[in-house]
């Protein structure tokens, strides 16, 4: 059974927005060792059209080496993308899900393989809320954003983590890993 892992990037004060973080080389080579450890990323249509900035460097790369790296390895892993209002995709790699997130996920998670990625907030709290996710990675960047699209909101159920592994890059971001331990208590 495969894993599903939720990586995200996200500030002190919880806010997810791609903007808000400092992505440097270190980062880069980080996100793009992961994908290659991947057989599939999903992502929801606004993330998917965020990452197709990628594209571009496949066209243009850049003078960071890091950059076209991880422009190679984000064109490379199969992307599944859930949307209600995109009827497609021309992106080679990528293709809209057939059916519903919870099945489609189920039936990945049974297939034998590499692990599976989630990269986007919304998809992160539905499948969080369906107590599928069997890990997190979260990279927090040593910023306050101050506003923007927190993490985890909607969440009515404490879920409790466990700390399983962390990674410290030198701009002072860390990424955690946890597990999920199953415990949900319902907020009052």
């Amino acid at each position: 059974m495969r894993k599903l892992i939720a990586a995200i990037n996200t500030t002190l004060d919880g806010i997810c927005d791609h903007t808000a973080g400092i992505p440097d080389e270190e980062i880069h080579q980080h996100y793009t060792e992961l994908l290659r450890q991947g057989d599939a990323i999903l992502y929801g249509r606004t993330t998917y059209e965020l990452m197709e900035f990628w594209r571009t460097l496949l066209e243009n790369p850049s003078e960071e080496k890091s950059m076209n790296d991880f422009a190679k390895a984000i064109d490379q892993i199969p992307k599944i993308v859930f949307s209600r209002t995109l009827k497609n995709v021309d992106w080679e790699s990528a293709t809209i899900a057939k059916g519903d997130l919870k099945g489609t996920v189920l039936e990945l998670k049974q297939q034998s393989g590499k692990d599976i990625f989630v990269g986007s907030p919304s998809l992160i709290i539905q499948l969080m809320k369906l107590n599928l996710i069997d890990e997190y990675q979260f990279c927090v960047h040593p910023v306050v954003a101050g506003s923007g699209l927190p993490l985890f909101e909607n969440i009515n159920d404490r879920t409790i983590l466990k700390l399983i592994k962390t990674k410290t890059f030198s701009s002072g971001a860390v990424t955690l890993n946890y597990e999920p331990t199953n415990k949900k208590t319902t907020n009052s």
